[in-house]
């Protein structure tokens, strides 16, 4: 594993060290154990788009393994300049051990990935969030205590959250149905990638555009905002086209008794879930969010701590 920018390049071998390591690195911290494992390690960090939970999860995550993170908002370098993305990663080479970038464009991720010689982390990007999928299958686990035949409900927007939930559902053996409305779906490349890794694990993988199918006895029932970062001005016809989709009690009452309601955030109460679920028992949202902390801090181990530092986690 020499970058992480989707979860489509990783075996279920190296999913399964990631979600383990990222569990002992969690319990390590919560019994106050340090964990230094890349100490004296510089990650540097791009932002061009904002954020809360990224940008935190990454930097506290660093200093809690030894290291020192370096956030670089894009318009702070030479590439708001327009500086060629490859220079830039051929310079940050020289400096830093890794870089993890949030922005638009999935070209940018992998013109860093393609030109540098330091491993690149994908924080988000409009195609995917590979990160965020990696907390969402450490929640699931924690929750259900397997994956395998385990079913998890995505119902919303088929956006860079569903397209990283198809691959590491497909990934993890772990069955997923996606209800979106027509004009909304997940693109096909995500999706036919997903089925050509469930038909290695046996994961279960559905389309449609109806709710209710998608979560009729489910594990788990997900959903993300309707409106993402850069479309605030579509938020009334978005409201429209997903009438109907909203998780609410109706909604989640088809899934099973115990299962959980999981939300990457920011959640838009109202919109796409109601407050009785975003609020209730079943919820996990905060569990997800804490995950992130721990499912990137076992992506950075892997990716710059090496054999040693692994053994020791």
């Amino acid at each position: 594993m020499k970058h992480f920018i989707s979860l489509n390049d990783i075996s279920e071998g190296e999913l399964r060290e990631l979600l383990d390591l990222a569990q002992r690195l969690k319990a390590e911290r919560k019994e106050g154990r340090p964990h230094p494992l890349l100490k004296g390690k510089t990650l540097g960090m791009i932002f061009t788009k904002s954020s809360t939970r990224t940008r935190v999860s990454f930097e506290a995550g660093m200093y809690q393994l030894g290291g020192y993170p370096l956030v670089m908002n894009a318009g702070d370098l030479q590439l708001g300049r327009g500086e060629p993305i490859g220079d830039t990663a051929r310079v940050l080479s020289r400096y830093i051990d890794a870089i993890m970038i949030r922005t638009y464009s999935q070209s940018d991720v992998e013109g860093l990935a393609s030109h540098g010689s330091i491993p690149v982390i994908n924080g988000l990007t409009d195609e995917m969030h590979p990160c965020q999928a990696l907390a969402d299958l450490m929640t699931l686990r924690e929750a259900k205590g397997t994956l395998k035949g385990v079913k998890l409900a995505y119902v919303g927007d088929g956006n860079n959250v569903a397209h990283s939930l198809l691959h590491a559902c497909a990934l993890a053996g772990t069955d997923i149905a996606v209800a979106t409305p027509a004009a909304f779906a997940c693109k096909r490349q995500y999706v036919d990638e997903a089925m050509a890794i469930a038909s290695r694990t046996g994961a279960g993988i559905t389309i449609t555009d109806d709710p209710a199918e998608a979560v009729a006895r489910a594990d788990a029932v997900y959903t993300d905002t309707w409106v993402s970062m850069g479309m605030e001005e579509e938020k009334a016809e978005r409201a429209k086209a997903f009438k109907g989709y909203q998780v609410d009690g109706k909604l989640f009452a088809l899934a099973k008794p115990d299962a959980i309601f999981m939300h990457c955030l920011p959640v838009y109460r109202g919109f796409e879930a109601s407050d009785d679920i975003v609020d209730g028992p079943a919820s996990r949202i905060f569990d997800e969010a804490e995950n992130r902390l721990h499912a990137q801090k076992a992506v950075l181990v892997k990716l710059l701590g090496g054999s040693g530092a692994q053994c020791q986690a």
